[in-house]
């Protein structure tokens, strides 16, 4: 498999993991937002590395 087909097998995966959410559960989706739109920049910024770094890590252990 090459990577660009890896790549969009990784974002096809992406798109249906976050659907999930919203699909099953809707309100609690949206109140997660809600919360989320309260952050400050620096706070979102941190989720963002911190979630990089989880993808970094199992990328590692794969």
């Amino acid at each position: 498999m090459e990577w660009a087909e890896t790549l969009w097998l990784a974002l096809a995966l992406v798109l249906i993991l976050e659907g999930l959410l919203p699909l099953l559960a809707p309100r609690q989706w949206r109140q997660m937002f809600t919360q989320l739109m309260q952050l400050r920049d620096g706070q979102l910024r941190f989720c963002g590395l911190l979630c990089i770094a989880a993808g970094i890590v199992a990328l590692a252990l794969l």
